[in-house]
């Protein structure tokens, strides 16, 4: 009968309670790190997704950068063609080289438009900017404030927000106090 007793404990005594509760706890704490270690990989995933699809929609926006810079050499080209038609006189035929020229140049600022390259072409007085102007040089001037764009050499253009060719401008002097001299123009370091 003694021996009956220890076995009925043994059964539903609670040493093998213990056991069990330990082992429902080292379960659940298995889960929970399973469930942590699965959802890590699902947000890593999901980042590699985003990152992927950012880098895609870069490359789209951008693959025409290399092509708009060419093309700005076309552009300039036509306006320096066009600044020298002839657009009044007798002759008809170069009256008409005038006009189709300008149509040309319309046509080609339209096609720069609708594709998202837009003109940088900042106005004397404007702060200068180095992030879309590139000062060639330096003169004291009395007429804008020290710091800020006298004159533009060449349109600057930008696609998408990315400079694709900055603006070539001479900038005032810092020191511009009205005492103009003609040695204060300088190259600066770009």
């Amino acid at each position: 009968m003694a021996n009956e007793d220890t076995a009925a404990n043994d059964h539903d005594g609670r040493p093998e309670e213990a056991d069990e509760s330990d082992e429902v706890s080292s379960l659940k704490a298995e889960v929970a790190a399973l469930k942590d270690q699965a959802m890590r990989y699902a947000a890593e995933a999901e980042n590699t997704r985003r990152r992927a699809e950012r880098e895609v929609n870069d490359a789209r926006a951008f693959a025409i950068h290399k092509f708009a810079r060419d093309l700005l050499g076309v552009a300039d080209n036509l306006a320096r063609a066009l600044e020298h038609a002839p657009t009044d006189g007798d002759d008809p035929l170069a009256r008409n080289l005038g006009v189709g020229l300008e149509m040309t140049q319309k046509e080609l600022m339209s096609a720069f438009q609708r594709n998202g390259l837009k003109r940088l072409a900042p106005e004397p007085g404007d702060k200068f900017d180095p992030h879309q102007h590139q000062a060639m040089s330096e003169q004291v001037s009395t007429t804008v404030a020290p710091g800020a764009v006298i004159n533009v050499l060449q349109d600057g253009y930008e696609l998408f927000g990315r400079i694709v060719r900055p603006a070539m401008v001479i900038v005032s002097a810092r020191d511009s106090s009205g005492a103009a001299s003609a040695d204060t123009q300088t190259e600066p370091s770009a």
